[in-house]
């Protein structure tokens, strides 16, 4: 468990879960104790005990991909608490979520509002969740580059996803991504002003790297 963020507003904790090095997240306010729980990857036990001394208000999904929802069925037996999830992912889960998140959404708990940003590409329902200068990405934004797109038009559709709606924030907004270490969004906008300035194959899709496809 690694605090990645703190101030007197929000606590945001990175779990590193196996067997895939999925990152799961934990939000609170340190105000009331209220947490929502982010992916839920494996690792169950693990999840637990970084709950614990929270009020877990809610499981929320960025997508739908095995490498995030190895735990979900036990965790979600045992929180019993709600899960969330874009309807264009929900049906592959390995369960069916109670709330429907849309884009622009406010889901709130303790003094927080976590805002839903839809960006469709690693997958139909892919969501970030934004709140302040934090931003969870699932697998839509990583160091150096687009989460994986499985076909051209997926890749076009993440990279509008990415300019179309995670840019416009402030710079100095920190990205804590599915896998991996986190990054800021101006590095992300620096890498990808390189990228946009160059040719590529109309095929283009896959891990994407901004420097070097």
């Amino acid at each position: 468990m690694t605090v990645v963020a703190q101030d007197e507003s929000i606590r945001i904790e990175k779990l590193e879960c196996a067997p895939f090095g999925t990152n799961a997240y934990i939000l609170s306010c340190p105000a009331t104790s209220e947490s929502v729980l982010i992916d839920a990857p494996g690792e169950a036990e693990k999840i637990f005990a970084a709950l614990k001394g929270t009020t877990p208000k809610y499981i929320l999904m960025t997508h739908d991909h095995m490498d995030h929802v190895g735990a979900l069925v036990k965790i979600k037996r045992e929180l019993e608490v709600p899960l969330a999830a874009h309807f264009a992912d929900s049906g592959q889960l390995p369960v069916a979520p109670e709330l429907s998140l849309i884009d622009g959404q406010k889901i709130a708990f303790g003094n927080i509002r976590l805002k839903v940003i839809h960006t469709p590409g690693h997958t139909p329902g892919s969501v970030c969740f934004l709140t302040g200068p934090y931003l969870i990405s699932g697998d839509t934004v990583f160091p150096g580059g687009p989460g994986k797109s499985f076909s051209p038009e997926s890749f076009k559709q993440i990279v509008s996803s990415i300019t179309g709606k995670i840019f416009p924030l402030p710079d100095e907004t920190l990205i804590f991504p599915g896998h991996g270490d986190s990054t800021t969004l101006a590095a992300e906008k620096a890498n990808y002003k390189i990228f946009s300035k160059k040719d590529h194959p109309p095929d283009l899709c896959g891990d994407v790297l901004w420097l070097s496809s």
